[in-house]
């Protein structure tokens, strides 16, 4: 393990779910990392805001659901930032802040395709190496091609990860817990517990 390489994985995070600490603990064991951050977004550029609880809110969610494996660390550093969150930006402050590691940023596959129109991706794709999660395994040659045109666009540094895909959505967990409907499946009990303290998306 490289104590100088470091995970990054970010999102809404509305609420955070065990795939999400599932797709960390995958990172940390196949690229050998020493850590991963978990970077709950600000403001989404690509999202209109509605129905997405509070950053601060959803920063306690995640501090509850990685709070047993000290492998990962939670950063409010996009909600304490003002303005929209960007990821190019988010990776010129740890840069910055500790330029002798080496980020690995997760994604999953359909993030993953859109990379490109996200704000310079010209910055982020020199970086950091993508992981691209929830492979599947069925659409492995479709990715194989967008690596390569990654690759030829920008020099860029792509790995995968093998995990299980699962389908189940942030927004259909919420539907759930607005019917009153058993999330134990999908939800950390602490965070479903914190979720039904300050009854939340309800």
């Amino acid at each position: 393990m490289a104590d100088n390489s470091v995970g990054i994985l970010g999102g809404t995070f509305n609420p955070v779910h065990r795939k999400h600490i599932e797709i960390a603990k995958a990172a940390c064991s196949q690229l050998c990392l020493s850590k991963v951050l978990i970077i709950p977004s600000g403001i989404s550029y690509f999202k209109d805001g509605t129905g997405v609880l509070p950053g601060e809110v959803r920063y306690e969610m995640c501090k509850l659901a990685f709070e047993d494996d000290p492998r990962f660390v939670v950063s409010d550093m996009e909600i304490k930032r003002p303005g929209n969150s960007y990821t190019c930006d988010t990776l010129r402050e740890l840069i910055s802040s500790a330029p002798g590691n080496t980020y690995y940023y997760i994604v999953g596959e359909d993030t993953f395709f859109s990379l490109e129109t996200w704000k310079s991706p010209e910055i982020i794709f020199k970086s950091c190496v993508i992981v691209v999660a929830d492979r599947d395994r069925a659409d492995r040659e479709r990715i194989t091609r967008q690596i390569r045109i990654y690759e030829g666009r920008y020099n860029a540094a792509v790995r995968t990860l093998d995990i299980v895909p699962d389908t189940t959505s942030s927004s259909e967990i919420r539907e759930m817990i607005r019917k009153g409907e058993d999330t134990g499946d999908y939800l950390p009990p602490q965070v479903a517990e914190y979720i039904r303290k300050n009854k939340l998306y309800l």
